[in-house]
């Protein structure tokens, strides 16, 4: 299942690229996947990973996901997709994450969703060691609300994720969080 997921994500994500980067875009799904892989996830939860962006990024529907590669993997895509508002803000549909995060207590929705977020910052502190400020100018929000948004993420990982790998998960991903916006 793990193959035939990084080849409908690799068709899938063709051409496209990690926002203001010459990266392309499949780096960032596989990353997201070694994540779960590393914290000793099963291969639906791997799978779920690798096409976490898929709904939000590309022309495939749940229902797509769900008729190739099951109910549960498509559950977990789901709801890990930010829904499509219609002309609402960067911050009203980053608070919506927000609040879908704190209200589930399913962790394996919990794990994929923190596997996207920590490769999203790492990807940021490298991007800032190299270029400094200029690291805003990808993002269609500057410094100060990304910093809102992250450390707002990094309270809800650290509250909702059980034992185990989640927690140790959660604490990589504040330290992360603390690289680059320094503070707390």
């Amino acid at each position: 299942m793990i193959f035939d997921a990084i080849e409908f994500a690799a068709a899938a994500h063709h051409g496209q690229y990690r926002k203001g980067t010459t990266i392309p875009y499949l780096m960032h799904p596989l990353s997201a996947a070694r994540t779960v892989i590393d914290a000793g996830c099963p291969e639906y939860v791997v799978t779920a990973a690798i096409l976490h962006d898929i709904i939000e990024d590309t022309r495939h529907t749940v229902d797509d996901i769900r008729a190739r590669f099951g109910d549960r993997v498509a559950e977990l895509v789901d709801a890990c997709s930010e829904p499509n508002h219609h002309g609402a803000s960067w911050e009203e549909r980053k608070q919506n994450t927000l609040d879908t995060l704190a209200a589930t207590t399913d962790q394996e929705v919990l794990l994929v969703a923190i596997a996207d977020k920590l490769d999203n910052i790492r990807s940021i502190r490298e991007d800032f060691a190299l270029r400094g400020e200029l690291t805003w100018n990808r993002f269609k929000r500057g410094r100060d609300q990304q910093a809102w948004y992250y450390r707002s993420l990094s309270e809800v990982f650290s509250r909702q994720m059980a034992a185990g790998a989640g927690q140790r998960l959660a604490r990589l991903f504040e330290e992360e969080v603390r690289l680059v916006f320094g503070g707390r």
